[in-house]
């Protein structure tokens, strides 16, 4: 398989890990958008958000959990954060490997309400 996440989760290509379990891996984005800028991505290879399956519905909520948790340890939960899926090529996703992306430490432009 060529997907870069999975060769990250693979250990062949190096990446600033701050969290891994036996669901999920998260790492500091190469090209931060903010001043803290995490990806969370699950150790199977789903492609989109559209290829989640009922049974991995636990997953996605795991994830949100990380997300929540990695905030309060990056100090951004309290003044306020953002969790964004980008899927399919025009909402944005580069990766073709599901990822969550954690942005926060500085006021974020661009809000969706």
């Amino acid at each position: 398989m060529d997907c870069i996440f999975c060769k990250i989760i693979a250990g062949q290509i190096p990446s600033d890990v701050v969290y891994t379990d036996n669901k999920v891996i998260a790492f500091r984005d190469i090209n931060p958008l903010a001043p803290v800028h995490l990806l969370i991505i699950p150790r199977e290879h789903i492609t989109t958000l559209n290829d989640i399956s009922e049974q991995e519905t636990m997953l996605m909520g795991h994830m949100l959990q990380v997300a929540r948790q990695l905030a309060k340890q990056h100090g951004i939960a309290t003044k306020g954060y953002r969790v964004v899926i980008n899927c399919g090529p025009q909402g944005g996703q580069v990766v073709q490997h599901l990822h969550m992306h954690l942005l926060g430490g500085r006021e974020l432009s661009g809000g969706m309400g």
